[in-house]
């Protein structure tokens, strides 16, 4: 997946906008100001993004998939950080930001 796609998805939901965080340099994606994504340069993996689980969902994808990991920047018991350009299948990016957006939207 690239960066446009994941952006465009993100921004096609409900009361979705975006601001730059200057400090991490990173994209921000909220909902009704709470953030859902964000988006930023990693090294090695290139462009990464940090959605919201519940723990218990963030243990499961963590074991599953080697390439996702606590994020750096945010809560890592409950941000997890991927690679656009990584081994995950778009629908499973896709189905973590629906997850993510729920989330926000229910605080």
């Amino acid at each position: 997946m690239n960066t446009s796609d994941f952006l465009d998805y993100c921004m096609a939901k409900e009361d979705a906008h975006q601001s730059v965080h200057n400090d991490w340099k990173a994209t921000q994606i909220k909902t009704k100001g709470v953030l859902f994504a964000l988006v930023h340069d990693a090294q090695p993996g290139g462009q990464a993004v940090s959605l919201k689980t519940t723990e218990v969902k963030a243990r499961e994808l963590r074991e599953k998939h080697k390439t996702i990991v606590p994020s750096e920047h945010l809560n890592p018991v409950h941000w997890s950080t991927l690679w656009l350009e990584g081994p995950l299948k778009d629908s499973e990016i896709y189905w973590l930001v629906d997850a993510s957006f729920q989330q926000a939207r229910s605080q």
